[in-house]
């Protein structure tokens, strides 16, 4: 990485003299105001007023340029424009959903930046809550206007994005581009198995939390009232995330305290994290410093998830109050909109970080990211929505989800546990993962809008 220092013959910025000795060029005024995240015109004024537009210019940059997604940052105004005036429901929605792309990544990354100052356990605590802010800004705002069904798919399609589609894809570009032995022979990515064997059983409860009102609800008697009925399977909902919470808040303190160990990768010449042979191809690639470099102040970094949270919930507003127009032409179910649509543009800049990071021959980064993500949604965000719903917002949302969602997702679950067990990965299994995602999404896609049971009566 290039060292940064004063010196005035090359306009206040200069970079370590190379090996030949000479000088780089000096930088552009215009390069320094629009590239270089590192200083603004301005920074080193003695007027407050100056330094404080540069120092917010250079926050800026640096937060664009935290993530390649973040090119489609020019989505978020069109975005909110075309809700503010009233542009087609297809438009609103494609356009505000192209926005939460690179906000989310903002987001994600002013919320690493705030960890790193504030220590391991703390700044666990903070990612562990801030890990799914998108979803649960969006999942809120259709909860508040009553959207129940799309909140309930949003929720599956959230958990099932991370386990099959973002953990399928590590996977496959994982494997293709590290599947070769120096001598030839084909090899597999390992990952530490402790965190597998920890993680899969959690996701089991959770699969099984929701499995358990739904089946309910099929099972009772069927002469029996249906107000009761619903109100007996909100009583057991609002009971198990209550239960949920407290399982994940133990599962923190195992997590972040007590059995940390059990979540920390092995050395890259370990066999426990590279190939399965213990070599690895690509050792420079060394993700531990760039994660644990901070790029900004705390303060800046707060002001920064402040800001991103209040734009993602006016687009997220937008984007909820096109679904029901779009529903009506008869395009799109709302299932498909819940369960596949809204989780890839919720997911899509942890996709990339997976995946770039599996192709590193980082297997435990992306699975902490893949399957640390599905334990949040599963135990914190939709026991916390149902909560929500109960205590502050007054809709009936409950764990009774809809009865082939529930199918596709204890299916989900059981593959995923089955093929992460043995703490190792290939290409072949990632296609499989993906195979069933693609499967799951024709299944919501080619379902006809009333052709699936309903979950909350109007």
């Amino acid at each position: 990485m290039s060292h940064y220092l004063d010196d005035p013959e090359v306009g206040g910025v200069t970079e370590t003299t190379p090996l030949n000795g000479r000088r780089p060029a000096p930088r552009s005024p215009w390069v320094c105001f629009l590239i270089d995240a590192h200083r603004a015109p301005g920074d080193d004024s003695g007027n407050f007023a100056v330094k404080a537009a540069a120092n917010t210019w250079r926050v800026l940059k640096i937060s664009l340029q935290s993530s390649p997604v973040n090119i489609l940052i020019f989505f978020a105004p069109v975005g909110l424009i075309a809700g503010i005036m009233g542009w087609s429901p297809i438009s609103v929605f494609t356009l505000n959903s192209l926005a939460i792309i690179p906000l989310a990544a903002i987001l994600s990354f002013a919320t690493e930046e705030i960890s790193i100052k504030l220590g391991e356990t703390v700044g666990g605590l903070v990612n562990a809550t801030f890990g799914n802010a998108v979803e649960l800004i969006v999942s809120v705002i259709a909860l508040k206007q009553g959207q129940i069904e799309i909140v309930q798919a949003s929720i599956l399609g959230s958990i099932l994005s991370n386990l099959l589609l973002v953990m399928g894809m590590c996977f496959l570009l994982g494997g293709i581009a590290n599947m070769r032995s120096p001598n030839g022979a084909g090899i597999e990515q390992k990952f530490s198995s402790g965190t597998a064997q920890t993680t899969s059983p959690l996701m089991t409860l959770a699969a099984a939390s929701m499995t358990i009102p739904t089946t309910l609800y099929g099972i009772l008697n069927g002469n029996m009232d249906p107000d009761k009925k619903d109100a007996f399977i909100l009583t057991l909902s609002r009971g198990t995330s209550i239960i949920l919470l407290m399982l994940y808040c133990l599962y923190l303190y195992f997590q972040l305290n007590t059995h940390k160990n059990l979540f920390i990768a092995d050395p890259p010449q370990s066999t426990q994290n590279g190939f399965a042979n213990g070599v690895d191809v690509h050792p420079e690639l060394d993700l531990g410093s760039e994660e644990e470099q901070e790029h900004m102040v705390w303060w800046a970094a707060a002001l920064v998830l402040i800001a991103v949270t209040v734009i993602i919930s006016f687009c997220a507003n937008y984007l909820v109050e096109s679904i029901e127009p779009i529903v009506e032409t008869g395009v799109l179910s709302r299932a498909f909109i819940g369960l596949i649509l809204i989780p890839i543009v919720g997911n899509a800049a942890k996709h990339v970080t997976a995946c770039v990071v599996a192709v590193r021959n980082k297997m435990d980064l992306a699975l902490a990211v893949a399957i640390g993500s599905s334990i949040q949604i599963s135990l914190l965000v939709t026991p916390a929505l149902v909560i929500t719903g109960w205590l502050a917002l007054d809709q009936p949302i409950s764990l009774h989800f809809e009865t082939f969602q529930t199918v596709a997702f204890g299916l989900s679950v059981l593959i995923v546990t089955c093929t992460v067990q043995d703490g190792k990965s290939n290409y072949l299994e990632g296609a499989m993962l993906l195979g069933l995602y693609i499967i799951i999404a024709i299944a919501f896609y080619a379902s006809p809008q009333n052709g699936l049971d309903v979950t909350v009566r109007q």
